[in-house]
Parts: C-alpha cells; structure tokens; sequence
C-alpha cells in the first residue's frame, strides 16, 4: 500500500489491487447469470414450460422456483403442504385440485379426503404475501376460510368450483376481514345454510369487488344488503345471482352496475310477492344500457320465456351464453340465437330440439365450445337431439374446438362428418345415453365414427366415449390419439385388449377415467410402464381383484393405490375391487385415509 498524493486516502499497489479484484470478480459471473436467469424465468408463465426448465440442472431449479409465483397442483396429495411450500417461496397465487373427476357423479362415497386444512395451515406460515386462491373438488371447513382471512393480509381472490364443507358463517369471515378482497366466485359448490346474513359482512364503504359470483348457493339472500353492495362496488364486472334473485330485483342490480361484462340473472321470472296489475320495470331499457359491455350471459334458472325478448338487444354482442338451466323450446329460443353472430361459447339444455341446434348452426360461424345437456338423463328416456342436430353444428360451425353432446341416438355417419368438418377440435365428449347403444340406424358399433375423431383431428387432447364400441375403437385410439391427455371410458369395449391398446398407444395420457367396463387384471398389468407418467387412473365397476391391484403396488412403490369401497355400509365380500383409484405421489399414502379406503 502506498499513500495517495492527491490526498484521497490510501491507494493499493499493483500486486495488492489485483488481490483484490481476484477476491472481487471469484463469484460475480455466476452471481450475474443467476439475476439474469431469474428476470428470464419472470416471462415464463407456462406450466408446462417451467417444470422443463427446472429440470435442465440445479442452478434452473432454484431459479424456476424462486421466480414461480402461481403454484398449480393437479392433486392435493401428489406432494405435501410442506414440500410445496419449502421448494416454492414466493407464491402469490394458489390452485389446488382434489377428488376426481368421477366424484361429481356420485361415483365417490362422501369423506373421502381431499382437506383444504393442511394447506392453508401450511401456506399461511410461508406464503404471507398470498393474494389468490382456486380449489377444485375440495373439501373446505369454515375453520379453513376463517384461517385464509385471518393469514393473509393482502388476499384478493377466492374462488371455489366444485366444493363442499362450508357455509355462510365461514363466507361471512371472508367478506369482512378480507379488505382488499376483488373475487368471491362459488361455482357448483355445495354451500351449508348456517342462517347467517353473509352479504351483509362486507365492509360498509367503497369495495374493491370485481367479481361476485353465488348462483349455486340455494337459500334466499338478503337482497337489500347485495343491492347496496352493488351500488357500492365501482368496479364490480361479473355478477352471478341465484335462483331466489327475480327478474325485477335483476332489473334494480343491473341500474346500478350498467358496466358489467358478465351476468347471471338469476330466476329470470318475476316474484310471487309483485301484486296483479302492477307496473313492471322497463327490462328491455334495462339490458339495452349494458348491450356495449354485456359478453357473458347466463342463468335463467327459473325461466318465464315470456320475458326472453328482453335480452335480445344485447344478443349482438355477446360472446358467451349459456342456457344449460332454461327449460325452453326450440320456438322460444331461435329468436334469441338468431340474434347472437358473434357467439363463440353456448351452454344449453336438449329441450331446444333438433331444430334449435340448426339454429344456432345456421347463425354462431364463430362458435368454439358447444355443451347440450339433458333434461332427463334417464337411460330409457326419449332424447330431442339427435345425429341432425349434432351433424348441423358441424356443418355450420366449423371452428368449433370443443363439444359436450347427450343424446340418445347417433350415427357413425355423423361422427365422421363432424371429425372432417371441425378438425380443430380439442375436446370431443359424446355421451350416448343408455348402455351400449349402436349406431341407430345401421345398428353397428360405433367403432368407426370415434376412430374418424382421433384420425382425423389431429389436435385432440380430451375424448370421452360412450354407445356400442368394440376393441376396434380402442385400437384407432392408442393409433392415432397421440396427444389425448384425459380418456373417459364408460359402458365401452370387449376385452382387456382394449384398454392394453390404449396405455400402449397414447404417450401424452395423463387422466383415464373408466367405469362399467370389462377390463380385468391383464389389462392394468398392460399399465406397468406407463402409470408413473400419468397423474391418475380411475376404475369402477370392471373386474379388477385386489391381487392385481396388490401386485401393482408392489412393482410401482411410487405409486398410490386406493381400493375404495362405493358402499361404505357394506363390507368387502369378494376379491373383486369396487372402485381403484392410483394417482402419482412424491410422499407416499396420505395420512387421513377413511375406513373404507385401503391403500395397498
């Protein structure tokens, strides 16, 4: 070292200064490529494109999860509480899924699992900056949403889809103690009655509200309380009402938020309470005020199809409309649908016939995603849709890119022209109501118009199946459904053949449901080298025996297999398995398993 003449300290020497630079410069390099991989890895917002980025080596690893700040998990016990929370640290963003698809069928007993509480235990100790959180098919305690409010401080958005549990006493905590609070969507939930004025615990003064969303809850609601919360929520974008909410309250909400880009109108009829020869509200001014921002409709659960021309003039401009709850004819609604050019998403019930789905085949040339329900789902019933209904959509919406189609008739000729008109399709679900049904026409098997599907829509990632099919069908499957991800199989097939086609086939497969088919153990054995690489597999009701299942468990240990009796007042009397569920997990059996629940 050496004194600096110009008075500014000491100067190093030449040998001292390039000790210092060396101690310096060791581990700047890889400290800069780690900040510049972390604001890479910040623009990556596929899942997909992050869990191959975290495999590339450790340093990605950490940086992958470090950045990751929406954490999507398939099934709440593919990993713990614990693991997901230690691995990924700044999470603000949390969906989580737990039963099967197959429960929403009553095909799984009550009890089975799926707690939201270790979770929300687990995350409110890590994730203190949580702003979101989305289940599916959980099970959710008012204890649970009391801890949710409670934990996070900065919580924005809650939505529930498929849920069960709670009730309105855990719904009040969130409304009141969740003040920045912008999304409360309950979605098909199955929500408890605690008589408890949940609407009402929503702060007084301006709210941060978005989106509200209660169709599914089925009791009445204070409407004065939610008329003054609408008024009081400026931002408030997307409202779904239920079915205790009468077309003159709706036309008081809509006066007060005209702003709103998605509406659920609840009852669509007027109240028992409105005396005879009253005034009624201007409904068609009402909907004419929101015609620029309405593009989602929806609701109409308890329709008076007489106040359908009310609607008509924001049809023009909707994007989405979903009609799966109006019972109404093909009459009452084709002068809706002609209305609605720009539809590119349409829910409805079979009620509006053949000639409704000409209709809309006639008028939606932009339609995307088609979903027709039954009204009555009864095997023997006399279903109004048909193979011409179905075959018009695909003649005259040709970009459509998903369909959900009950229907009691269907010809293999219809099939095929829907597979080369629409061969963009994504999702193909036919469900051919009654067991085993064939072409009706030509009273062959089915084989041929599935097989058109996966040959000839070659983007294809979700097929479900039904009617008459051979293990023929299932060969076209493993053949050409290279990409299909999730296969549900119900009522379908000859031999265990069928279902070795598909696991040996179909590289992408992650999701197969099948129940009521004859598949036995040769045909899970067939499995061995591929369920590793699946998130689960469901089977009811095949001729599956606990052996095989056993010997599964044994050769796969990383895999969990769950033999589930359906009727849990009845004792195991066989070897045959009633129900086996087998899904991926990096922990091993869950701990909360029921009694009639035996992990292999």
């Amino acid at each position: 070292m050496r004194e600096d003449p110009s008075g500014g300290g000491v100067t190093p020497s030449p040998s001292d200064r390039t000790a210092i630079l060396t101690d310096y410069i060791s581990p700047f390099p890889d400290q800069i490529l780690d900040n510049v991989l972390e604001n890479v890895l910040h623009y990556l917002t596929s899942r997909q494109d992050r869990n191959s980025a975290s495999l590339v080596c450790k340093s990605w690893y950490r940086a992958e999860a470090l950045t990751r700040s929406d954490l999507f998990i398939g099934n709440c016990y593919a990993v713990s509480p614990r693991r997901a929370t230690e691995r990924f640290r700044r999470v603000t963003a949390v969906t989580l899924k737990g039963k099967p698809r197959f429960a929403d069928f009553n095909l799984m007993p009550p009890q089975w699992g799926a707690h939201f509480a270790p979770w929300v235990n687990c995350m409110g100790q890590r994730y203190r900056a949580l702003e979101k959180v989305c289940l599916k098919r959980m099970s959710v305690k008012d204890d649970d949403l009391e801890l949710l409010a409670h934990y996070f401080p900065l919580f924005k958005e809650l939505v529930l889809v498929c849920c069960d549990g709670f009730g309105t006493s855990g719904l009040a905590v969130v409304a009141n103690k969740c003040r920045k609070l912008r999304v409360l969507e309950l979605i098909d939930d199955e929500v408890n009655d605690d008589d408890v004025d949940w609407i009402s615990f929503f702060p007084v003064g301006e709210t941060c509200l978005e989106s509200l969303i209660f169709d599914c809850i089925e009791y009445p609601i204070n409407f004065e309380a939610l008329e003054r919360l609408v008024e009081r929520s400026p931002s408030l974008k997307k409202l779904r009402l239920n079915r205790y909410v009468s077309i003159g309250q709706l036309h008081r909400l809509m006066t007060r938020a005209p702003r709103l880009t998605h509406l659920g109108t609840g009852s669509f009829s007027p109240s028992e309470n409105v005396a005879h020869g009253d005034q009624e509200p201007d409904y068609t001014s009402a909907f004419g005020a929101c015609s620029r921002s309405l593009v989602c409709l929806s609701g109409f659960r308890e329709i008076v199809p007489e106040y359908l021309p009310a609607i008509y003039s924001v049809c023009a401009n909707i994007t989405s409309l979903n009609f799966s709850y109006a019972n109404i004819t093909a009459e009452q609604f084709t002068p809706v649908i002609r209305c609605c050019h720009k539809l590119q998403i349409f829910w409805a019930l079979d009620s509006i016939r053949d000639e409704g789905l000409q209709a809309v085949a006639a008028t939606c040339k932009d339609l995307r995603e088609l979903r027709v329900f039954p009204v009555d789902a009864r095997e023997d019933s006399e279903g109004p849709v048909s193979d011409v209904g179905f075959r018009a959509i695909s003649e005259g919406c040709r970009k459509l890119q998903s369909i959900l189609y009950f229907c009691q008739r269907m010809t293999n000729e219809a099939v095929i022209a829907m597979s080369k008109n629409c061969p963009d399709l994504l999702v193909f679900r036919l469900c051919i109501m009654g067991r085993r049904r064939p072409d009706y026409i030509t009273k062959e098997p089915m084989d041929e118009g599935f097989g058109a599907i996966v040959k000839n829509c070659k983007k294809l990632t979700r097929l479900a199946v039904s009617g008459l099919l051979t293990d023929r069908a299932f060969s076209y499957i493993g053949q050409y459904g290279k990409l299909v991800r999730t296969l549900s199989v119900a009522f379908a097939g000859d031999s265990d053949m069928a279902l070795k086609y598909v696991l040996e086939g179909c590289p992408k497969l992650q999701k197969l449901e099948i129940r009521d088919s004859p598949f036995g153990d040769s045909a899970l054995h067939s499995g061995l080298q591929h369920f590793y690489n699946m998130r689960f597999l469901w089977m009811s009701s095949c001729r599956l025996t606990r052996q095989a299942c056993k010997e599964i468990a044994q050769q796969l240990p990383h895999l969990v297999v769950e033999v589930i009796n359906g009727n849990v007042l009845e004792e195991v009397k066989d070897d045959f398995v009633d129900i086996l569920y087998m899904y991926r997990s990096l922990e091993g059996p869950r701990a909360d398993v029921p009694s009639f629940v035996n992990i292999l």
